[in-house]
């Protein structure tokens, strides 16, 4: 990487930093990703995070390994609707497994070696009885035995241990009031713990880099309801395996009980997990309650984000320059698409009450963000705010974009067609097209 790209890169990265400090994120490693020769990264990710002022869960998932000390046991696991029924002999196989790969994940947490991201990390890793548990019982004559689910979380147990900036790790086994162990799904564990804190994220891990469409593109943003439908689909036959479903499914859940992020990313991918958190676009696909990006009028703090917008096309003579002041004046005229606090594209309306018409001016976006139209969504905004108030013509001014506009429903007319006032300003040595649209 070269330096200017690793400085910008820090600098970028700047706001999230600022933004996570002080939040919880409830962070869900399966087990394939624990047998994957990424885990040693992911533990030092996670350390980086902690180190950073955010408040952590790690739930730990044993699946794979379950299976695999299983097979060694010639036990065969049992599954009814998905999920494992766990007679005693099983269970005695899980718990070993479950409690070995818990201390393993510890141990990765206390290293402190010179010469390695974790040199001068000093964590306190918590476990305890945080979860409370309480058997699945009898479905459809079918015995789960061991296998339970959760009855309760302490919240202000858990609560105390991240205030005391310790990382809680918890496991898919949980005891309950009446002194019994259970198995439960990590999924679960995670879902409930990210619910009942009020987590900021809860965030998952899968072999493919997100949640991905039909032409194998990731998907980077999901609402709950289009993520339903995706699990539908792949309930009806799909190569995905269990664990991408079983985060799938406690993502959409952890959105609709009011989480409002979660993420889900590769831990095939080195570096996933910051990429995710600390860039603007992401790497992986995020089941959200709201759109990371939103419409809305501008407003005097936005001022410097429209600036740094504009002043490349004002400098290249594609817009006509306007001042701090003058912005600051006609601010409330401005649309703008917001991403992360970030202004990523801006359109401004001018009223022409006297002639029953209004100017589309000062459209931009960010270069990073014009695969997307967001031209048209700032454009149907303002018609509509035209025809709101009565208006029954929107025109526009362009030196470059007159093949868009056409597109849009403009057309090409003579200066005459302006409005009086905006006929006397008109620059005659810069010759921008007009453009008008019926409304």
């Amino acid at each position: 990487m070269r330096t200017t790209e690793l400085v910008d890169g820090f600098r970028h990265s700047a706001s999230y930093v600022n933004a996570h400090r002080g939040k919880t994120f409830v962070v869900m490693l399966g087990g394939e990703a624990l047998a994957n020769r990424q885990f040693r990264s992911i533990i030092n990710d996670i350390a980086l995070l902690h180190s950073l002022g955010i408040k952590i869960v790690l739930v730990h998932g044993a699946r794979p390994q379950i299976d695999a000390a299983l097979a060694e046991k010639a036990l065969l696991p049992e599954y009814y609707n998905g999920v494992r029924i766990t007679d005693e002999d099983a269970f005695k196989v899980i718990k070993q497994v479950v409690g070995g790969l818990q201390l393993d994940i510890t141990a990765r947490l206390s290293m402190s070696l010179s010469n390695t991201p974790m040199q001068g990390a000093q964590i306190n890793v918590v476990s305890g009885n945080f979860v409370i548990a309480q058997p699945l019982g009898v479905d459809d004559g079918v015995d789960y035995c061991l296998s339970g689910k959760v009855r309760r979380i302490d919240v202000q147990g858990l609560k105390a241990q991240l205030e005391r900036n310790g990382i809680v790790l918890l496991g898919p086994v949980a005891a309950s009031v009446t002194g019994e162990s259970f198995n439960l799904t990590a999924e679960e564990v995670a879902t409930q713990i990210a619910v009942k804190l009020k987590a900021d994220k809860m965030i998952g891990f899968s072999s493919q880099e997100g949640i991905l469409d039909s032409e194998g593109q990731v998907l980077a943003e999901l609402m709950p309801n289009d993520a339903q439908t995706i699990l539908n689909d792949l309930d009806q036959g799909s190569s995905v395996c269990l664990g991408t479903k079983a985060f799938l499914k406690a993502s959409i859940d952890a959105c609709r009980n009011g989480v409002s992020r979660c993420h889900f990313v590769s831990y095939l991918d080195d570096g996933a997990l910051l990429q995710e958190l600390f860039s603007r676009d992401g790497i992986g696909t995020q089941i959200v309650t709201e759109s990371a990006e939103r419409l809305r009028r501008a407003g005097i703090g936005d001022i410097g984000g429209i600036l740094d917008l504009i002043r490349p096309l004002e400098q290249k003579g594609i817009l006509v320059r306007r001042s701090r002041e003058q912005l600051e004046m006609e601010i409330e005229q401005f649309m703008l698409i917001e991403r992360d606090s970030l202004v990523i594209g801006c359109a401004a309306f001018y009223p022409f009450e006297e002639d029953n018409a209004g100017e589309f001016a000062c459209l931009v976006v960010h270069p990073e963000y014009r695969d997307a139209d967001r031209g048209s969504i700032l454009l149907k905004n303002i018609i509509g705010q035209a025809r709101v108030r009565g208006y029954t013509k929107l025109f526009a001014l362009t030196t470059r974009s007159i093949h868009w506009f056409l597109e849009h429903g403009f057309d090409i007319v003579d200066v005459d067609v302006l409005p009086d006032k905006k006929k006397q300003l008109y620059n005659y040595q810069r010759k921008s097209k007009i453009l008008a649209l019926e409304l």
